[in-house]
C-alpha cells in the first residue's frame, strides 16, 4: 500500500514553505511538491546555490528568513522539488496528486495525502500595445526572474513601466545590478497610498529603500505616465512613453530610446489546481478571482487549504502569514494539539487590509484600450490581432468564452494566462477563474495510464 502522508503542499514559495514547516513542526507527516529545481517560488526566485545572500537589499529583501526557514523543513520533511503537478483527485478521505518527476525524461509520480495545502503563487498580469511581442519586451516579473534567479541582468538601457509598487523593487534591483534605468513610469499617481497613511507606514521603511537607490542611480520616477507603444523591426529600439489623464487615456506623448522594457500591471492568482477541486471563489477588490477561504485559510472544500496569493495578492510577507496559519490548521484538524496565536490572525488582518489598499491605489483603468490599433496582437501565442476580437463580437461573442472560440486567443502554448486578462476586458465582461482539467502540459501516456494507487476511489 502507497504511503499516505498527512499534508501534501503545492509551491515552494513563501506561503508553502512556512505552510508545510509549521505543520510539520505540529507533527504531521509532510510533503512539499513544487515545479521548480530549487525553492522560492517567484519571489525569492530559487537563487542559484552559493549565491551571496549579503548582495544589495532590493534583491533578496527577507532571503535569510526564507533560508532558514527551507533548511529547517528539509530536516522534517519530503520535499519534491521538480515536479509539475498537472491533476488533482479528491476521494472520500484523501487527495491525490498527479506530477511528472524531471525535466527531459519525465516519470509520471502520485503523492496522496489526507490534507492538502495550495500555494501555488501568482504570475504577471501583462496588458497589450502595438509592440509588446518585440524581443526586449518583457514583464517586470521576467526581469526580475532572471536577476534573481540567474543573475542574468535583461538589458542595457531599461525602461520600466506599468503600475504598483512592485516596479520599485524591479527597477531598483536592475539599477543595482548595472543596468542604465531610465525611468520609472507609474501610470496611476506617485502618491498612490496618501489615502492611507497609516497602513502605508508599515512600508515605508521598504519603499523609502527601494526611492534611495534610485536616486543613487539617478533613475527618474514619473507619475501618470505610460508606455503605450514599442518599437523596432529585429529589436527594440525605443518606446512611446504618454503622460495621461485619470481614466489613462494619452494626452501627450514623447519618445525614449532603450533595448528593453520591463512592464508590469499587477498580478494574476495562479487558480488551475483550486478551480480542479471545486474551490470557491471570489473577485478580488480588482475584480480578478481569487479562492475564497475562512479565518483559518480553508477553502470550500473539505480538507483543502489555500495561503498566499491564491486567496489575493499581498506579497511575501503576507503569504508567510497565511501559510503558517493554514499549516497549524491543516495539524488542529488532525487532531494535533495546536495552542491558539491570535496574534498571528490580527497580523494577517492588517496585511490583508494593506494589500487591499494597494489594489485600490493602482487599479488598471480602461483607457488602456484605447492604446491599441487594428493591428495590435492580443494574444501572443495565436497571433490574434485586436481586428480579429473585434470581428468575433462582430458576428455575435458577447463574452470572453466565444471570443476565444471564434478568434482563437488562449488557445495557445499558455493557454490565456497572458492574454486572458486582456481579453475579457475587450470582452466587456470580469475575469472568470480558469477552468482547466489538466493544469499543465503533458504526454498522451500519461493520460492514458495514469499511476493509481490502491487508496484511490
Amino acid at each position: 500500500m502507497s504511503h499516505v502522508h498527512d499534508l501534501a503542499v503545492i509551491g515552494a514559495g513563501p506561503a508553502g514553505v512556512a505552510g508545510a514547516l509549521t505543520a510539520s513542526l505540529a507533527g504531521l507527516d509532510v510533503v512539499l511538491i513544487d515545479a521548480a529545481p530549487r525553492p522560492g517560488g517567484q519571489y525569492f526566485r530559487h537563487l542559484p546555490e552559493g549565491f551571496n545572500a549579503g548582495a544589495p537589499g532590493a534583491l533578496h529583501h527577507g532571503l535569510d528568513r526564507f533560508t532558514r526557514q527551507w533548511e529547517t523543513l528539509r530536516g522534517r520533511a519530503e520535499t519534491l522539488l521538480g515536479h509539475r503537478v498537472w491533476a488533482l483527485e479528491r476521494a472520500e478521505a484523501t487527495v491525490t496528486v498527479r506530477c511528472l518527476e524531471g525535466d527531459r525524461e519525465e516519470r509520471p509520480r502520485t503523492v496522496t495525502a489526507r490534507r492538502l495545502l495550495i500555494a501555488t503563487g501568482a504570475h504577471d498580469r501583462p496588458l497589450p500595445f502595438p509592440g509588446w511581442d518585440l524581443p526586449g519586451v518583457l514583464t517586470a516579473g521576467g526581469a526580475q526572474a532572471l536577476l534573481k534567479g540567474n543573475l542574468v541582468v535583461a538589458g542595457r538601457k531599461v525602461v520600466v513601466a506599468g503600475t504598483g509598487p512592485f516596479l520599485l523593487p524591479v527597477a531598483a534591483g536592475l539599477a543595482e545590478a548595472g543596468a542604465d534605468v531610465r525611468g520609472v513610469y507609474e501610470a496611476n499617481g506617485r502618491l498612490g497610498l496618501a489615502r492611507h497613511p497609516l497602513l502605508a507606514a508599515g512600508k515605508a521603511g521598504e519603499a523609502l529603500g527601494y526611492g534611495v537607490s534610485l536616486a543613487r542611480h539617478l533613475v527618474p520616477y514619473h507619475g501618470r505616465q505610460a508606455v503605450i507603444a514599442a518599437h523596432g523591426e529585429d529589436a527594440l529600439t525605443h518606446v512611446t512613453v504618454a503622460k495621461l489623464d485619470s481614466a489613462w487615456r494619452p494626452v501627450s506623448t514623447r519618445t525614449v530610446e532603450c533595448d528593453t522594457l520591463a512592464y508590469g500591471y499587477g498580478f494574476v492568482p495562479q487558480l488551475e489546481l483550486a478551480v480542479q477541486l471545486g474551490c470557491a471563489t471570489r473577485a478580488d477588490v480588482d475584480g480578478s478571482p481569487v479562492v475564497t477561504v475562512d479565518g483559518g485559510l480553508r477553502t470550500s472544500v473539505p480538507g483543502v487549504y489555500a495561503a498566499g496569493e491564491s486567496t489575493g495578492v499581498g506579497g511575501a510577507v503576507l503569504a508567510e502569514v497565511e501559510g503558517r496559519i493554514a499549516g497549524r490548521s491543516a495539524a488542529a484538524d488532525l487532531g494535533r494539539r495546536v495552542p491558539p496565536q491570535p496574534g498571528l490572525s490580527r497580523r494577517r488582518d492588517r496585511l490583508a487590509a494593506f494589500a487591499r489598499a494597494l489594489l485600490e491605489a493602482y487599479p488598471v483603468r480602461p483607457g488602456w484600450q484605447g492604446w491599441l490599433r487594428d493591428d495590435t496582437l492580443v494574444c501572443r501565442c495565436e497571433e490574434v490581432p485586436l481586428s480579429a476580437v473585434r470581428q468575433a463580437q462582430d458576428l455575435g461573442a458577447t463574452d470572453a468564452r466565444s471570443v476565444k472560440l471564434l478568434a482563437r486567443p488562449g488557445m495557445g502554448w499558455c493557454q490565456g494566462r497572458m492574454c486572458g486578462y486582456a481579453v475579457a476586458c475587450l470582452a466587456g465582461e470580469a475575469p472568470t477563474a480558469p477552468r482547466r482539467p489538466i493544469a499543465q502540459p503533458v504526454r498522451l501516456g500519461d493520460l492514458a495510464a495514469p499511476t493509481r494507487t490502491p487508496l484511490e476511489g
